[in-house]
């Protein structure tokens, strides 16, 4: 659904048994749940596909290939946690992605390309596994920026245009790749000079309306939302579960989503960090 469209990512895998979709809301499982390629026009993940674009949020390849072959997912997103978690989980293909990161920085340390080996190299390992990612589904593949850089404008667009050029070496273009950057001042004029550049952004940790319309303002491709983060920060001791159509979270987004259709703006909106309403 584009433009203004409302697409979701989805944590890991999707369980077939979770609560019934209703409005914007999904119950994901956790990552470490395997979908399988169900034909059933009546699951819920055949559902969703049919009302939006649908994004699978892990590092997981297992997860993401199986989710892909279902034909219901296009798009996917990762973030430093996943690769690092992938890194360090003993399998062989995520093992050479590090090898590869550490050699590479190691490079361009020596030929002074760089000023310190971890910023070239976690850059390296999320555009390895994004480039394996990106022979799995058929849209868009997210990268994220190193999130402690979100306050520094400047070395955000070399980590960003370091990380295009990584994926254009392996033969990706960039029209196939988003940067995720935190949506902060600093992130969002970031992403405001990458997007004149063809480089298309995903801004994310996206709280409130205030900072969806100055993503949209500036121009930002997509935006992620947190709803699940929003609707834990409206729980209380004696409010812990919603009905959907009133969880924070979804009200939040719908507001977002609303905005830029009234108004015009092309950016997309990605709901991520889903919780279930009602506990």
């Amino acid at each position: 659904l584009r433009p203004g469209a409302a697409k979701f990512a989805l944590g890991g895998a999707c369980k077939p048994s979770a609560p019934v979709v209703s409005r914007r809301l999904f119950s994901a499982g956790a990552s470490n749940v395997r979908c399988s390629a169900v034909a059933a026009d009546q699951s819920q993940l055949a559902q969703l596909s049919s009302m939006t674009t649908l994004s699978v949020d892990t590092g997981d390849l297992t997860v993401i290939e199986e989710l892909a072959k279902t034909g219901f997912i296009t798009d996917a997103t990762t973030n430093p946690l996943f690769v690092s978690q992938a890194g360090l989980s003993g399998d062989p293909r995520y093992m050479a992605f590090v090898d590869e990161a550490v050699d590479y920085a190691k490079a361009k340390l020596k030929s002074g390309e760089v000023n310190g080996e971890c910023g070239a190299g976690d850059g390296q390992a999320c555009s390895e596994l994004g480039r394996e990612i990106v022979k799995l589904v058929k849209g868009y593949v997210s990268t994220e920026v190193d999130p402690r850089l979100s306050f520094d404008k400047e070395e955000s667009l070399v980590r960003a245009r370091r990380i295009i050029k990584m994926y254009e070496d392996e033969g990706v273009g960039r029209e196939r790749v988003l940067i995720k950057l935190a949506a902060t001042w600093e992130g969002i004029m970031a992403a405001a000079e990458l997007e004149k550049e063809g480089i298309r952004c995903n801004l994310t940790l996206i709280f409130g309306l205030v900072q969806a319309i100055a993503c949209a303002q500036y121009g930002a491709h997509l935006i992620s939302p947190f709803t699940g983060r929003i609707l834990d920060w409206h729980k209380t001791p004696d409010k812990t579960t919603f009905e959907p159509e009133e969880d924070p979270g979804v009200v939040a987004c719908e507001q977002m989503f609303y905005y830029y259709k009234k108004y015009g703006h092309t950016t997309i909106c990605m709901p991520a960090s889903w919780r279930p309403s009602r506990g």
